[in-house]
């Protein structure tokens, strides 16, 4: 297993400097992390090949300047200050920050996962309270089905709706056309 990291994280420790203290160090870093997010908007849509070879040339520059400047920053800086704890936080991180360079595959950050488990990580609480530890389970089986069927691109409630009218009468040998990623609307064999 291989951690990589997400900028996004990073980054969003300088934006809170900039914004709530208006610090000069969090604008500079700021920069840095848009010039590299400049390149990922550039090779999105790019094969992970060539995006690779342009984060390496491009991407890598920016990367290595702004780890040169927060290191010469973080010995200008009081430490426990918000300006270390930033600095800190990305130097710690940073070989898992900076992994997306040399695989193409791999995104800058985790906004789109982030975005993707939002929904359940903000009702967390509300399912402490399941009533029992099957019933957490079911319901994160729920959760997941749900969600799965979201990411396969399909309408949550139309895909349930087919799924359990067609359930009762699915023939054993057909269950495997069920879950989201094989299901086809009202298709039978």
């Amino acid at each position: 297993m291989t951690e990589v990291g997400c900028l996004a994280h990073a980054r969003r420790k300088f934006h809170e400097l900039c914004v709530n203290h208006g610090s000069q160090v969090g604008e500079q870093a700021l920069k840095f992390f848009g010039e590299i997010y400049d390149i990922e908007r550039e090779v999105q849509e790019l094969e992970p090949d060539a995006r690779r070879r342009i984060r390496q040339q491009r991407s890598a520059k920016f990367a290595d300047a702004l780890r040169q400047w927060l290191e010469q920053q973080r010995k200008l800086v009081p430490e426990g200050s918000a300006t270390a704890k930033a600095i800190n936080y990305s130097l710690k991180r940073w070989k898992a920050l900076t992994r997306f360079i040399d695989n193409g595959e791999l995104p800058a950050d985790n906004n789109w996962v982030e975005n993707q488990i939002r929904p359940f990580a903000i009702g967390r609480s509300n399912w402490l309270f399941a009533g029992s530890l099957r019933a957490g389970q079911r319901a994160a089986a729920v959760m997941r089905l749900l969600q799965s069927a979201r990411l396969n691109g399909l309408d949550p409630y139309n895909y349930i709706k087919d799924v359990l009218t067609r359930l009762p009468t699915q023939p054993a040998e057909q269950i495997e056309d069920l879950p989201p990623h094989r299901w086809q609307p009202g298709a039978s064999r």
